[in-house]
């Protein structure tokens, strides 16, 4: 199947741990040749997304924050905002941020939780050192009716119904109402990308999505593998594929 649009992950998926490589701009080259928009559709913040668009032509839409905020561009190719959430569920997140860094006076937030609106971050690598406090921390969130899940690099916690999956899916339905999901593919590789390997028919884990797999009660449809298939490799080499 040759998709129509290709939704895909950020870090891990599209970088190479967290840092860009050649093989990023090798995919964008690749989607642009074949008439096939890229949306991104990550974890990283507001800020993140505003950047990935003003600085990539090719890409039209990014999709951030956990499936918390939509970006794209307006008539003038300036970054224009539309939250998936209500302005409620954004004002119990900040009252609930508030309380945790009372609480837990040894943590921070991550430096880009600064930038973003509909959710904020922790850094995984800082609670991963102190179990108990990740435990504490979570536990204090689901007392808060916060919701949490962990990306690559870090604890993202938001109120409301965010998913990457319900975010596709009210993107789609206004942006692409002609195309189905069934047309579309997903690449991914993290916790934080289990509503997509639900809920998407053609949904592809690049290969070192091996480290959480035990952990998914959904795992996407196909699972590359081998070192060649990490990250960004993974991603070109099943769309060249897909794409002869």
């Amino acid at each position: 199947m040759i998709p129509k649009i290709i939704f895909s992950d950020f870090d891990g998926t599209l970088t190479k741990g967290t840092e860009f490589t050649p093989r990023f701009f090798d995919i964008l080259s690749l989607c642009k040749s074949h008439s096939i928009p890229l949306i991104i559709v990550t974890g990283r913040s507001l800020s993140w997304a505003h950047f990935l668009i003003t600085h990539f032509s090719a890409l039209e839409y990014v999709i951030a924050e956990g499936g918390g905020v939509l970006v794209r561009r307006d008539k003038n190719g300036n970054p224009v905002d539309e939250p998936f959430i209500a302005r409620k569920d954004i004002k119990n997140l900040e009252i609930a941020t508030k309380g945790l860094l009372k609480k837990f006076s040894s943590i921070s937030l991550s430096a880009d939780s600064y930038g973003r609106l509909t959710d904020r971050a922790i850094e995984l690598s800082d609670l991963l050192l102190d179990i108990d406090l990740l435990k504490n921390v979570k536990g204090f969130l689901k007392k808060e009716e916060i919701n949490f899940s962990t990306s690559n690099v870090h604890l993202n916690f938001w109120s409301g119904d965010v998913s990457k999956y319900n975010a596709v899916k009210v993107f789609s339905e206004k942006y692409l109402p002609n195309i189905s999901m069934d047309e579309c593919i997903y690449f991914g590789d993290s916790l934080n990308d289990e509503s997509m390997f639900r809920h998407f028919q053609n949904s592809v884990g690049v290969s070192s999505i091996k480290d959480i797999l035990s952990k998914l009660e959904y795992k996407p449809q196909t699972i590359l593998l081998g070192e060649e298939n990490d990250g960004p490799d993974g991603v070109y080499n099943h769309l060249v594929t897909l794409l002869k």
